[in-house]
């Protein structure tokens, strides 16, 4: 697995969205997909070694990248980094420097996606500036970040058409 990546997911091992179990909050929304549907989360470059052959777990490729789709629980030690960061994304701003958002894609989701970063332990949006801090030091890792916050950019003009 890619040196960045395993260091940030080592950084958000332990933190979380909240102290307790943000799971039991909203009944683990992020943990299951929608009726019919085979949803899963992005795995950031070097990822998807850790999950190829893993029973229960399965990795596709999209035209965004590898997808890895779980078995609908997990311990917090297997989940891909962008479960770990869920429901915030790290970005590198102009200057260089690593900022903290709400994922925009969490809104449809997460309640604390939508109460925003409030809502949320600071420690856990501590960790996860840390962990984008430590991706943003790999250029194929900055390049993923950037992507993603291209999403988010493309995301943010979609709402403003609809809403």
């Amino acid at each position: 697995m890619d040196a960045a990546v395993s260091a940030a997911r080592e950084k958000l091992n332990q933190a979380t969205p909240l102290k307790k179990d943000c799971g039991r909050v909203c009944g683990a929304r992020c943990c299951r997909p929608m009726e019919g549907e085979e949803t899963g989360m992005l795995l950031f470059p070097g990822e998807a070694e850790a999950y190829a052959g893993k029973p229960g777990w399965k990795v596709r490729k999209t035209a965004h990248g590898d997808l890895v789709v779980c078995p609908g629980s997990c311990r917090r030690e297997e989940r891909p980094l962008s479960c770990r960061l869920f429901p915030l994304l790290p970005v590198i701003d102009d200057g260089g420097a690593i900022r903290v958002v709400t994922d925009l894609r969490a809104k449809a989701v997460c309640p604390l996606a939508r109460q925003g970063k409030s809502a949320m332990d600071p420690a856990f949006i501590d960790a996860v500036r840390e962990a984008g801090e430590l991706l943003a030091r790999s250029d194929e890792q900055a390049v993923f970040l950037d992507l993603l916050a291209d999403e988010q950019e493309q995301l943010k003009e979609l709402r403003k058409k609809f809403i």
